[in-house]
């Protein structure tokens, strides 16, 4: 196996750069910090990582992390430099898979003393671990055919309280939120197989308002069931969805890992919704961790459908341009793919999630910003708070987004939808 993973990391250090990737390198692939017997000039040939490039960036202030060993070189005052560093290790290391790319390309990187700050932002992966792994089964056009939504965004909420709701109390929201004409449903990430809601008890209230919904309209809601745990009950819960006409599943990803998600793929035939919950751990902190770009790489690989982006002026920590690179990165090819939105097997595009504290006044710019409807719109207290009911919400949305799409001013639009109007004046009025 002569192919190459390139892995692009942003660090911080106070010793040369040169230096410390040159660490980095080591430490992840045959080296350590003295040579060893049996470690032969060929074999550090095939399988030491390199050193693609070093771009430096601006010094910071000081270290951002505790515990980093200054060189005595370095004198009262060191340097804190920052670089954008990319290495490469052979794949013949560790072959085509997710948990040993894991081990590689992050691993014991992040327990060097030499350096005050580390994180992934970007991966480079070979054809060798599509030829590996299934990837999504259904992306973006598999989805929109379940959920029988083509030519606007797949509108959709989530199942609240958190917890606490019996599988017939979560029906009959189910029920209210099917005929206001949502298109999409899932549980909480907090809810999957509790001893108040079963999973199998809550799958048979929920499906048989579906079914009757889709029976008297033709349209079927899809609704993603969080059957997040162990591996065989996750196989089990998944297999009892599709007996009940169920269209999708969910996932906690950092719950499950790499591993469980391409198990449950590669025994699934709903399309699977990955929610990131916990992602805040391994990203949040500027100078630590891994960036969602390369985070959502590995998960596309392992073979999810659907991935959580947040939304633009979001509830959460996360700024505006983050969520839009999240988004982008969803839907750009990977393997080789030629166009960004390339929905083929080898793109292995999924459909971006957007969410938290969303409403039709975020439509314009997500839109603008994205260049494409082909995103979930989750949207809670956006549509159910909406000062003429959830029906008016929803309408609201879809109006916001036609305005988006027609490059309609989302007043001058107003003007002539009534529920967009109402929307526009109540959130406001909220700060949203």
């Amino acid at each position: 196996m002569s192919e190459r993973i390139k892995a692009t990391y942003i660090i911080e250090t106070p010793h040369a750069l040169q230096k410390a990737a040159e660490v980095m390198a080591g430490e992840q692939s045959c080296g350590t910090f003295v040579r060893v017997p049996g470690e032969t000039d060929e074999l550090r040939e095939n399988h030491s990582a390199r050193i693609e490039s070093i771009e430096e960036l601006e010094p910071a202030n000081g270290p951002s992390l505790p515990g980093c060993k200054v060189p005595a070189s370095a004198g009262a005052n060191p340097i804190y430099r920052r670089g954008r560093v990319v290495l490469s290790f052979p794949l013949a290391n560790m072959g085509p898979s997710l948990p040993n790319l894991v081990a590689t390309v992050l691993g014991n990187l992040f327990e060097l003393s030499q350096f005050s700050g580390l994180k992934l932002m970007d991966l480079d992966l070979p054809q060798e671990f599509a030829d590996a792994y299934p990837g999504p089964q259904f992306g973006v056009p598999g989805t929109r055919k379940m959920a029988g939504v083509y030519d606007r965004p797949i509108i959709g909420t989530i199942i609240k309280p958190s917890v606490g709701l019996s599988p017939e109390a979560t029906a009959e929201t189910v029920q209210k939120f099917a005929d206001v004409g949502l298109d999409f449903i899932k549980d909480d990430e907090l809810m999957a197989n509790g001893p108040h809601s079963p999973f199998e008890k809550r799958v048979d209230a929920v499906m048989r308002v579906i079914n009757k919904h889709a029976d008297r309209t033709g349209k079927k809601v899809m609704f993603a069931f969080n059957l997040t745990d162990e591996i065989d009950l996750m196989l089990r819960h998944h297999d009892y969805v599709l007996k009940a006409g169920g269209t999708c599943v969910m996932a906690s990803l950092n719950s499950v890992g790499l591993p469980g998600l391409a198990h449950l793929r590669r025994n699934c035939a709903l399309p699977i919704h990955g929610h990131r919950n916990g992602w805040g751990i391994l990203t949040r902190a500027p100078s630590l961790g891994i960036d969602y770009l390369a985070y959502q790489k590995l998960y596309r690989v392992a073979g999810v459908d659907h991935l959580h982006c947040n939304g633009l002026r979001n509830k959460f920590w996360e700024p505006d341009d983050s969520v839009l690179r999240s988004a982008r990165g969803c839907v750009t090819g990977m393997f080789g793919a030629k166009k960004p939105l390339d929905y083929g097997k080898d793109g292995y595009t999924v459909m971006p999630v957007l969410s938290s504290a969303q409403w039709a006044g975020q439509a314009p710019d997500t839109y603008k910003a994205l260049g494409t409807t082909d995103v979930m719109y989750v949207c809670g207290g956006g549509i159910l708070a909406h000062p003429s009911g959830p029906a008016a919400g929803v309408v609201s949305v879809q109006q916001g987004w036609e305005a988006a799409i027609k490059g309609i001013d989302l007043e001058t639009y107003a003007k002539t939808h009534v529920e967009l109007a109402q929307a526009i004046e109540w959130y406001n009025q909220l700060g949203a």
